[in-house]
């Protein structure tokens, strides 16, 4: 996600002075209004580069990495952790560099940085459409705008009263790093490595992971990172209740939570299958392709897609101001994982166009990314319809709430081995409880259970997606 070099322009420079430049709280995603400042990552007195990540916050929908748009000395940090900001207000505040003669340093007017916001997106020199300002004659030359906010080494000169130096030659400006990868900025983050230090050693001068592990190998090029621990549960009393706030991710689990329970007329239906011959197509995809990494969820995913193809009406959601269904063109699929920040749903947007390969490789990577906590805001809105592996808990079945404004869910519980009726014998087979949960508003339960019933067969025989496909 990233927004224009403007309105970057607009939201940080708004408290800005003649020696200072505050970054204030961006606009993080549709609907986000605050976020709690989780982490610092500097403190005052340090020196950051143009996209380096000053702080951690936490929205209702993920934590973010905020990259700093300019270059200098921190001042002062706005908040502390635990502190809940709005959008637009001061995060931080950057000292600027300014001439001898008590005026901003020439080229200081321009606009700083790329106007990305997160975490992955850099910023260029290029992108800069200020031209430089000639120094009077007579005045040393103005110094490059990285540079101008640093105080001289060893003393206690502020920000603003630092002398100037010669200009720099083109090749020796400070530029914000070029890393395209977020696996990379992860590895020099949680190594405190500074990217801004790194010279890269391939081609078109983007920073990639050998030059990282090369940093490391060296011990050079180490960020100084000073972490606060952010706030935690709260004792209210003697009593030993702890009170925990209801803020972040989970309050806004709480508030859609309530808010489906309140509006929408759920019902569940549920059947038992025998997933024998599931797992048996898995193993054999496996032996097929090992690299592809097909699993029983992506099995799952895949037949819900050609469930919600063929019973469009459950991939919908209810319009209430304008008192319509609206049957929804793309099938973006939800499911439910686990997170350092409790129970998330991430996104798979265009599954309904993806093939099981696909399916698996992005159900694979949106795991990854929520064990680790670094979901995006994007990548967990945008849902049509979830898919919820329960089983993984150990339980047989659920009857969740639906994840609004979405209108159903698909339940899959634990596959263990039961006495089952198969070929006219009692045999020992892998069977497993499944659940829909749906909107009554959008369907009756005709078609909530030809659903169920669809997806069902497939489990028990995995050729009939052949005619689905």
């Amino acid at each position: 996600m990233s927004v224009s070099g403007t309105d970057m322009a607009a939201m940080a420079t708004t408290a800005a002075t003649n020696q200072t430049r505050t970054f204030m709280l961006p606009d993080l995603g549709e609907g986000l209004t605050e976020a709690e400042v989780i982490e610092w990552h500097v403190a005052p007195g340090d020196e950051v580069q143009v996209d380096q990540t000053v702080v951690t916050v936490e929205t209702a929908k993920a934590s973010v990495d905020l990259p700093c748009p300019f270059a200098g000395s921190v001042v002062t940090l706005h908040s502390q952790p635990g502190a809940v900001l709005e959008v637009g207000k001061p995060l931080l505040t950057i000292g600027a560099g300014v001439s001898p003669g008590g005026g901003l340093a020439a080229g200081s007017d321009e606009k700083p940085g790329s106007g990305n916001v997160l975490v992955g997106y850099g910023t260029s020199e290029a992108r800069r459409t200020g031209r430089r300002r000639v120094a009077p004659a007579g005045r040393p030359a103005a110094i490059d705008s990285a540079r101008s906010c640093a105080a001289a080494p060893g003393t206690d000169m502020p920000p603003a009263a630092a002398p100037a130096q010669p200009d720099p030659a083109p090749a020796e400006r400070t530029v914000a790093p070029k890393v395209i990868s977020p696996v990379v900025r992860k590895l020099a983050r949680d190594n405190e490595i500074n990217l801004a230090q790194l010279a890269p050693a391939g081609p078109g001068h983007v920073i990639r992971r050998a030059d990282v592990e090369a940093a490391l190998g060296s011990g050079e090029a180490r960020l100084p990172v000073h972490r606060t621990p952010a706030a935690g549960p709260v004792r209210a009393d003697r009593s030993g209740d702890i009170r925990t706030p209801l803020r972040g991710v989970r309050k806004a689990i709480a508030d859609k939570l309530t808010r489906s329970r309140r509006e929408i007329p759920e019902a569940t239906v549920w059947v038992d299958v025998d997933a024998t011959a599931l797992l048996a197509a898995k193993n054999e995809l496996k032996a097929h392709d090992a690299a592809a990494g097909i699993g029983v969820l992506a099995l799952f995913a895949r037949i819900s897609v050609a469930a919600l193809t063929k019973f469009p009406e459950l991939n919908a959601q209810v319009d209430l101001e304008a008192q319509e269904i609206v049957q929804l063109k793309e099938i973006n699929l939800s499911f439910a994982a686990q997170s350092p920040r409790g129970l998330v749903v991430p996104v798979v947007h265009g599954a309904g166009e993806m093939t099981t390969t696909q399916l698996a490789a992005a159900l694979t990577e949106l795991t990854e990314l929520a064990r680790d906590g670094k979901l995006s805001p994007d990548q967990m809105m945008g849902g049509t319809f979830t898919l919820n592996n329960y089983g993984v808990f150990g339980t047989d079945g659920a009857t969740p709430i639906i994840n609004y404004p979405e209108a159903a869910m698909l339940g899959v519980g634990r596959i263990i081995d039961r006495p089952w009726a198969h070929e006219g014998q009692v045999a020992l087979r892998k069977v497993a409880q499944l659940g829909l949960t749906f909107d009554h508003r959008v369907c009756d339960g005709g078609s909530a259970g030809g659903f169920l019933r669809f997806v069902a067969d497939c489990v028990e025989k995995p050729a009939l997606l052949l005619a689905e496909l």
